[in-house]
């Protein structure tokens, strides 16, 4: 809001109202009593009650007095005071639950509205009101009624119809087709087309049903909206203890997730539904392929929030990848014939998060329906495309193969919040000479939920998507909404990427000027130095590889295996070594290699026979590079 501007200073006395209605309504409850002073106090007998544009109409009959000793019906009805339409607020008739026949003591500042041709005055600012209670009165309601909630006739009026952007008779037909049946004495239970709680005509507009159903929850409604993502979300921490039933909240390597829908409605609108838990992080890209491009039906929805772009950026990133609509949306407040139907919309500046409320059915997916034609797949493209983009903060999604993962290890941050460096490459990058890197490091937050599948892909080497990842300031990153699926998708728009899979060695780019810390490159150069001090070596089974092998019980001079249950008979030695190179590509350099004999050109161990031998292209992690001494620190790696 702009500081002094007119919303500002509404804003604020908003809020200045709230807390006054808040205070006073506290008062009342603390005194356990009706306000004593009288003056101004308009007292009204509730005859009928129906909700029309979220404000609840009472039709009322003013009264002279409501003494304590007598009951509403017994009380005197003024005959010369015309019937009062009164107006509450849905949190002051949540706060009230009125019904016919109650007695409201409504406080000033009320006021009446005479309207032109209409012989009942309104009667608005009924903020301060309350409702008489007499305890046997109070009785014989509650043996009358029972203890089930009040069900308020809604009359459902449609905003084509006030603005009149069309037929007024066709629509005068759909309102009362849509309207909610009655009160409980004219609602007939067997007839479950007419029940109250029954919902209505499908709504194809968020925004009309967040307006017109406001924040509490939508119960007699439901909005059709197309589903363009899903992916799951980390819990916050309030979160962490909520189950559906008996069923807790997925959980993935110890983090809480959720499983929600980036939706659009046929405005354009966008909204983020937060849904319950699945039963595992796998079936993710099940729910992708299901459900993606199909349209559903939300119902019984409760806003979490409304945002913006300053406050979720990386929700509004996603967004933005999918704007504009790939076909023209209907236009708020316009007749919607197709051409007044547009494409040249600004991209949307608010969204709100959407959760379900317990016990009720929230999403109704039609799987069996076509793809809707307003869905935007994810735009995929070669890396060496991405490598070129502009901008900051753009999405994309691209087909690689995984090379060396490593987990970036920083004392300060716990272990399942640190982020994770995947080395990838496809063959747009290998395919080329110079100029461009032939491997590209894309980070992974511990923010993007990664299901075991992808985790167990992701260490075998397999090509993952990488679906709505992150790229900017020369980085791809991969944060919340991005999803790692095993298999491409059915629908994507390609945009000429090549998506298939490398075939041969793949090579890597040689140690430079150019190369960069934490990144992977190819090495080879002579030795010329060796770190004695570091050097160490170990025993390990020549059947499995175990590193770890125990002195075998029988005879202490023999080792054993656990993994093999087995005596080790002929184990075989392993060391780390760091050495000393002389590179071409870095002559200035000192290059410090640590190197494992088992992985390494480095035949044996003793240090003459390695002083002045060549190494061949060796490949490498680069840990650090310093100028100040000229160093460059690297640790040979296998790649997967």
């Amino acid at each position: 809001l702009c500081r002094g501007g007119l919303a500002e200073r509404l804003c604020r006395l908003q809020n200045r109202e709230r807390s006054a209605i808040s205070f006073w309504r506290h008062q009342c409850t603390s005194d356990d009593k009706i306000p004593s002073d009288k003056s101004g106090v308009l007292i009204v007998k509730i005859l009928e009650i129906f909700e029309e544009c979220t404000i609840q109409v009472a039709i009322c009959q003013q009264l002279e007095q409501s003494p304590a000793t007598l009951s509403p019906e017994d009380a005197v009805i003024n005959a010369e005071e015309p019937i009062l339409k009164v107006l509450f607020t849905r949190e002051t008739a949540a706060h009230l639950k009125s019904r016919p026949q109650d007695v409201i003591h409504i406080y000033p500042p009320w006021q009446k509205l005479l309207l032109q041709n209409a012989d009942v005055p309104v009667i608005m600012n009924t903020y301060f009101s309350q409702k008489v209670l007499l305890s046997e009165h109070s009785e014989a309601r509650e043996k009358t009624y029972g203890p089930t909630k009040m069900l308020i006739r809604k009359n459902i009026i449609s905003l084509a119809q006030t603005f009149r952007l069309d037929d007024l008779d066709k629509l005068h037909q759909e309102s009362s087709d849509n309207q909610v049946a009655g009160a409980p004495q004219t609602h007939k239970s067997s007839d479950s087309k007419g029940h109250p709680l029954a919902l209505s005509a499908v709504n194809d507009s968020l925004l009309e049903m967040v307006e017109s159903q406001g924040a509490v929850g939508w119960r007699e409604v439901q909005v059709r909206v197309v589903i363009q993502r899903v992916y799951c979300l980390p819990a916050r921490e309030g979160c962490r203890s909520h189950t559906q039933g008996n069923k807790p909240l997925l959980s993935n390597g110890g983090m809480f997730c959720r499983l929600c829908l980036l939706v659009q409605d046929a405005y354009g609108m966008f909204s983020e539904v937060q849904l319950q838990s699945l039963g595992s992080t796998d079936d993710i890209e099940q729910y992708c392929r299901r459900w993606e491009g199909k349209s559903c039906c939300l119902a019984g929805m409760k806003i979490l929030q409304r945002t913006t772009r300053g406050r979720a950026v990386g929700l509004f990133s996603l967004i933005d990848s999918l704007w504009p609509p790939v076909v023209p949306v209907k236009v708020p407040g316009q007749s919607q014939d197709s051409e007044m139907m547009t494409t040249d919309l600004p991209p949307p500046s608010f969204c709100y998060i959407l959760t379900v409320q317990s016990g009720e059915i929230h999403v109704e997916v039609d799987e069996e329906e076509q793809i809707s034609n307003l869905y935007q797949p994810p735009a995929v493209h070669g890396l060496k495309e991405i490598l070129r983009m502009g901008g900051c903060n753009e999405r994309c999604s691209f087909w690689a193969q995984v090379l060396y993962q490593r987990l970036q290890t920083k004392p300060s941050v716990p272990v399942d919040q640190r982020e994770m460096l995947l080395f990838v490459t496809d063959s747009s990058l290998q395919n080329v000479a110079h100029g461009i890197p032939k491997v590209v490091a894309v980070s992974v937050t511990a923010s993007c939920v990664l299901s075991m599948e992808v985790i167990e892909a992701l260490s075998a080497g397999s090509p993952i998507f990488f679906k709505d990842a992150l790229w900017g300031n020369g980085r791809i990153i991969c944060v919340e909404r991005t999803v790692l699926l095993l298999q491409k998708p059915l629908l994507c728009s390609a945009a000429g990427a090549d998506l298939s899979e490398l075939t041969g060695p793949v090579r890597l780019d040689e140690l430079d000027s150019t190369t960069q810390a934490s990144s992977i490159c190819a090495l080879r150069g002579t030795v010329v130095g060796v770190n004695e001090s570091t050097a160490f070596s170990w025993p390990t089974c020549n059947r499995c590889g175990n590193g770890k092998l125990e002195v075998c019980p029988q005879d202490r001079e023999l080792l054993y295996c656990n993994q093999c249950s087995e005596v080790v008979t002929t184990p075989v030695l392993k060391m780390q070594l760091e050495v000393f190179l002389s590179c071409p590509s870095r002559p200035q350099s000192t290059v410090k290699v640590k190197v494992w004999h088992e992985i390494s050109h480095i035949a044996t161990y003793e240090v003459q026979s390695v002083l002045g031998k060549e190494v061949g292209l060796l490949n490498c992690y680069v840990h650090s590079i310093t100028s100040h001494p000229n160093c460059v620190a690297l640790e040979e790696i296998v790649l997967e």
